[in-house]
């Protein structure tokens, strides 16, 4: 039966059937080092206990109800004050739309601002901007981000591509990297937004910029997080920003996101999501508006959180410096933010203890997680070349007694190799 033209050209996700694999062999009794997984283990990561136990006493005063269509007031007021201390971006009630996590504000962003056939400007490796720009029908135009950049695009990878377009998709610090922006950089690339926009005039359809931030906070060393209209205050007018507190919290199910942006566009998203009924909880709105309030929690929750995140960062790519340094085809970018580190397995066209030659990234992908246990996600995943031979390593479920067995893994399996 053929259903919608949508439904039927839908891509299939890698990092799904990578899953999918991965489970198998975890219910078939295989021991699996699985780095795939962009979420964290509550066990190893727990959410704040102060914001659990907000959540549980919001059930227990029965607010079970539906909260209003742009989010409470309460915690939109909450969100404005927090993202005004932490970022000094100042926006009013008007500005600020609520959601249940980052994913239906983009899918409104996109919605909002697009049209079919409409010039869609993304990196790869990046995260999902394919699958919205299918669901619009937009025309991808695709960005092959760089080692040499940290994978992050540049204004110059962008100029060629700026006249026409409709919507510049951004994320920092960058899913699926772990890279950030630099300042120039992303002055750069403010720069070329904002003469695009002064060329168009009043009679064009603007350039909008979708900036998802979700990963701002876990930032490590002398990294630090932009954000566009810190920058350049002239693009508050162009740019929508995706936030929530999956990730600053380890809180990916609790299902509470915002978006802050231009009034104009804020109100289009809304009246979108109001027939798709994506609110975040009642409940989970009262216990963040709550909880955001408390600074000294966060800052207590953050120096823990993030320090533990940093040490398995930097055991793993100082286990990869040294297989690197013992001659090993292998390689990483030094850790710089969120949950990831970039890691290169530099290993097509070699020929495994079985005879069998290496001849794709999929290959070495598939020997990997057979011979070394080692589950990580492909940069084609995300949209990058084939043959690429860049990864993505989460280390969200990653205990720390298991670095050094996963390294030593891998050690043995890629020694093998000829």
């Amino acid at each position: 039966m053929k259903l919608s033209n949508l439904s039927e050209t839908l891509i299939g996700s890698e990092i799904v059937k990578l899953g999918g694999e991965i489970r198998e062999k975890i219910r078939q009794g295989e021991r699996i080092y699985n780095f795939t997984v962009g979420d964290f283990d509550p066990a190893i990561f727990p959410i704040p206990k102060e914001l659990e136990d907000a959540i549980v006493e919001a059930y227990r005063r029965h607010f079970t109800n539906y909260p209003a269509a742009e989010g409470n007031l309460d915690l939109r007021e909450a969100i404005l004050s927090f993202t005004k201390d932490t970022e000094e971006l100042d926006y009013g009630t008007a500005e600020i739309l609520v959601a249940s996590g980052g994913r239906p504000l983009i899918y409104a962003v996109f919605r909002a601002i697009c049209d079919k056939g409409d010039k869609v400007i993304y990196a790869v490796p990046s995260w999902n901007n394919n699958h919205y720009t299918h669901f619009v029908g937009g025309e991808h135009i695709v960005i092959e981000a760089r080692a040499e950049n940290n994978f992050m695009p540049i204004a110059e990878d962008i100029r060629p591509h700026i006249k026409e377009a409709t919507l510049l998709s951004l994320c920092s610090p960058q899913n699926p990297t772990g890279t950030t922006f630099r300042k120039k950089d992303l002055e750069a690339i403010c720069d070329l937004v904002l003469e695009e926009n002064e060329r168009r005039g009043d009679s064009e359809k603007k350039l909008y910029l979708m900036y998802d931030q979700m990963y701002w906070h876990l930032t490590y060393g002398d990294i630090t997080h932009y954000n566009p209209v810190t920058l350049r205050p002239q693009m508050r007018e162009y740019t929508i920003f995706i936030d929530a507190i999956s990730k600053v919290f380890a809180a990916t199910g609790v299902r509470v996101g915002w978006s802050i942006g231009p009034a104009t566009v804020i109100s289009k998203m809304k009246a979108i999501l109001t027939h798709l009924g994506a609110w975040a909880p009642m409940a989970e709105q009262k216990a963040v508006a709550y909880y955001l309030n408390n600074r000294e929690g966060i800052q207590r929750y953050l120096a823990h959180f993030k320090q533990e995140i940093e040490v398995r960062l930097r055991r793993i790519y100082e286990g990869f410096m040294q297989l690197r340094k013992e001659g090993l085809a292998v390689d990483a970018i030094a850790p710089e933010a969120a949950i990831y580190l970039t890691i290169k397995l530099d290993l097509t066209g070699k020929t495994t203890p079985a005879g069998n030659k290496l001849e794709n990234q999929g290959e070495v992908t598939a020997y990997i997680l057979n011979e070394a246990k080692l589950a990580v996600v492909p940069f084609y995943a995300f949209g990058a070349d084939r043959s690429s031979a860049w990864y993505r390593l989460s280390v969200g479920t990653c205990r720390k007694e298991e670095i050094g067995e996963m390294i030593s893994k891998l050690r043995e399996a890629v020694s093998r190799l000829r």
